[in-house]
């Protein structure tokens, strides 16, 4: 990882009193310096973007799929005038975002994964099932909810959904009890879908409540958090200037394990080989690595947000060598 950056005080006029997850170690890897061009994929509430222009007489274009997100940036691009760009639109896309703004290469890009803290404590967006809301779950403005899957889905398929993108063991009994509920009236509600999974899965010993997982498996496959990821991915390395770095902070083994993949392949280090099988480089290494261990945040981060416990930060610095085909990733 590159040398420490002296940070200021966090502080994000977006919101206010929002903190992002490992913003020291995120600034610490993308190196912020003057003159440079920086991409926030996930923007938010605005936290790393704040951090980079605060560090450095930077730009930054920030991305974000979610309008009540690029909505609130405002304050923020007014207080950094002709340093931050705010676009609306999908991190996946940011290849084709970024020409319309006549970028081709960059000097940083962070991705921060998942459901943003925001999204989850407003109830009216159907994130949370600890508060009642729509069970919509949609990061942007259209396409199919959260309740369009639990209500149409087929049994066997919703079951695959909630397995594949959730984890969850219990998911052929909590598809089971979801068809036989929406039998009587479709589902609509956050707490109504939480209140079945509840009904069938015991809460574990850790305390996580049984419909975490059943939730995280549709906002993943409603919003196609790991087809957007794969984009995301392949499209930084073709933006990315030669020395430049790629931060991702992720929060679930899914999104840290496609990571890894893609930055251990990329640098060369994916099949090692052995004297029997010797390793056969597809092509010349197009990123570095900062370090093969995953960073966690620190004890005290996640004393103050407990919600920083899951996350994990990998980061690769590019090479010169030019960029994989984007159907590479292994």
């Amino acid at each position: 990882m590159p040398a420490a950056v002296n940070t200021p005080p966090a502080e994000t006029p977006a919101s206010g009193s929002h903190v992002p997850v490992m913003l020291d170690e995120v600034l610490r890897a993308l190196q912020p310096r003057n003159g440079a061009v920086y991409v926030d994929g996930t923007f938010g509430r605005g936290g790393y973007t704040a951090g980079l222009l605060n560090l450095a007489a930077c730009k930054v274009y920030a991305i974000d799929r979610d309008p009540q997100a690029i909505a609130q940036g405002r304050t923020l691009r007014e207080r950094f005038a002709g340093r931050l760009e705010l676009i609306e639109g999908r991190f996946g896309d940011m290849e084709a975002l970024l020409a319309e703004q006549g970028v081709t290469a960059v000097d940083g890009i962070v991705f921060d994964l998942g459901v943003s803290s925001p999204q989850i404590d407003e109830a009216a967006r159907g994130f949370s099932f600890r508060a009642d809301g729509p069970l919509d779950m949609r990061m942007g403005r259209d396409g199919t909810t959260a309740a369009d899957l639990v209500n149409q889905l087929p049994e066997q398929e919703l079951a695959d959904v909630i397995w594949q993108y959730g984890e969850e063991r219990h998911a052929r009994r909590i598809a089971r009890a979801i068809v036989a509920a929406r039998a009587t009236a479709p589902i609509a509600r956050t707490t109504e879908l939480a209140g079945i999974v509840r009904q069938v899965v015991r809460k574990s010993a850790d305390g996580i409540d049984p419909a975490t997982r059943t939730f995280q498996a549709l906002r993943i496959r409603v919003n196609d958090e790991l087809g957007e990821l794969q984009r995301g991915l392949a499209a930084a390395e073709r933006l990315l200037a030669p020395g430049g770095w790629l931060a991702v902070v992720s929060f679930h083994s899914m999104e840290d394990r496609q990571v890894k993949n893609f930055m251990r392949t990329r640098a060369g280090e994916s099949d090692r080989g052995s004297r029997h099988r010797p390793e056969v480089a597809r092509h010349a290494p197009s990123f570095r690595l900062a370090t093969r261990k995953v960073l966690r945040p620190s004890d005290i981060e996640t004393r103050f947000n407990p919600r920083a416990r899951s996350a994990r930060l990998r980061a690769a610095q590019r090479t010169d060598a030019p960029a994989w085909p984007a159907e590479e990733t292994a």
